[in-house]
């Protein structure tokens, strides 16, 4: 085994103790749940951390940090279905930071591929092969909704995808109608984002294939969910309908609760006006 693949396996415990307090700090998304899916969050957190194994890539530690948030954010995605999409999951990952890729990847323009290394925040295998994130990606974009990327979410997305054994961005949905619905839409979308029509909500990864399109879509749709259900409705629809969850409603009611209470500070608090008399020497 070669340095690269070095880790060192976490024993199987579940969420700490000050779990909440750590989500509240760290994670954007936490804050915009309401109890209930809170408390749902938390029970799924504890069961994945107790039901996969949980390594760190070389020197790196899990801290009671690490596994919270990454757990946490790992979980918003079946909040509304269940465990059973993460079935196949047989190790989890996390490095400090990027990972180089080696080998032929889908290159930027349709029909090429890049055969040079290149550095990745994640990576996900097929099977019960490992899923890897790096911490320092996972932290930064689970405080910043407006960057409109999640690292873990996106990695977690494929698993989810690859539920089925494909990674084709369709993942197992409930009827033949929704199926054909699902097709319909996000080949639309798909061919949009490949061909620089799609504007700058989807990132441009998202066209690299079907799998990437899958994983960088649910990305945004956590992430930017006001605005993918504002500027593609149709599909925002067919992701809420699969994943059984509204962030948008989730989002919108979270910015009105927080604008009374602005309102309310600056009523208490008015701010001050100073004004500088203007001397001969101002310019």
């Amino acid at each position: 085994m070669t340095p690269m693949f070095r880790r060192r396996q976490h024993e199987r415990t579940g969420l700490p103790d000050g779990w909440r307090d750590i989500l509240e700090r760290r994670s954007a998304q936490w804050r915009l749940l309401g109890e209930a899916e809170r408390v749902r969050l938390g029970d799924l957190s504890d069961w994945l951390l107790r039901d996969k194994r949980w390594e760190a890539a070389r020197d790196f530690e899990l801290t009671d940090e690490v596994r919270t948030l990454v757990s946490a954010h790992a979980s918003l995605l079946i909040l509304g279905l269940d465990e059973t999409w993460y079935d196949e999951i047989g190790s989890v990952v996390v490095r400090a930071g990027s990972m180089t890729q080696y080998g032929g990847s889908s290159g930027p323009i349709r029909g090429t591929v890049a055969g040079a290394p290149q550095w990745i925040d994640g990576e996900t295998h097929h099977g019960d092969g490992p899923l890897m994130v790096s911490w320092r990606a996972a932290r930064r974009e689970a405080s910043q909704l407006r960057l409109g990327r999640d690292v873990v979410i996106h990695e977690f997305a494929h698993k989810v995808d690859m539920r089925d054994g494909t990674l084709d961005g369709t993942p197992i949905l409930d009827t033949d109608e929704a199926r054909e619905r699902w097709v319909t839409v996000c080949t639309e979308h798909y061919e949009a984002v490949r061909f620089n029509m799609a504007g700058p909500l989807l990132r441009p990864y998202g066209g690299t294939n079907v799998g990437e399109f899958f994983a960088v879509a649910t990305e945004t749709f956590f992430t930017r969910p006001v605005e993918l259900a504002e500027k593609k409705p149709d599909l925002y629809e067919v992701f809420a309908a699969f994943y059984r969850q509204d962030p948008a409603e989730r989002m919108r009611a979270f910015l009105a609760a927080n604008a009374e209470v602005a309102l309310a500070r600056l009523a208490l608090n008015p701010p001050r006006i100073i004004v500088r008399a203007r001397r001969s020497t101002d310019v």
